[in-house]
């Protein structure tokens, strides 16, 4: 039933992981970006991305707040790690990011899964979760679709 509701459920994919920190550079990091990802795997398809999930490859238990790395992880972009921004200390001694992975959840690339939202009327979205983890603290906003 190609446009039964169910089929345009979010599916979560593997632990994604396309970008290695370069220790010796000071400007590079662990960018598990989308745009990274689809430069890296011509056969990823995300039609959007509803929900995202970050780890730290050596330390999958741990969340990525508790770390005390300045990471950004949100379902705009993938997620970023930049050297420069760690701090020196914490889990590792020297100030660079960790090796990340990211997984995230799709919607299915399938025109039944996006309806336009037409001139002058109420449009309904589904809402969505950015979350900006840094050494001591993670903000979380969830952003509510609005009435017009």
């Amino acid at each position: 039933c190609p446009s039964c509701p169910q089929d345009c459920t979010c599916v979560w994919t593997d632990w994604i992981d396309v970008s290695y920190p370069d220790g010796s550079d000071r400007n590079g990091g662990d960018n598990e970006t989308f745009e990274n990802i689809q430069k890296n795997d011509t056969s990823w398809e995300c039609a959007k991305v509803e929900n995202i999930s970050c780890r730290a490859e050596k330390f999958p238990d741990i969340p990525i707040e508790n770390l005390g790395q300045v990471v950004q992880c949100d379902v705009n972009t993938g997620l970023i790690c930049n050297n420069k921004d760690q701090p020196i200390g914490g889990i590792i001694p020297m100030p660079v990011c960790l090796n990340y992975q990211i997984s995230v959840c799709c919607l299915p690339n399938r025109p039944e899964c996006f309806t336009p939202t037409p001139t002058g009327t109420t449009s309904a979205t589904t809402p969505y979760t950015t979350s900006t983890v840094s050494s001591s603290t993670v903000s979380t906003t969830t952003a509510m679709p609005t009435s017009t």
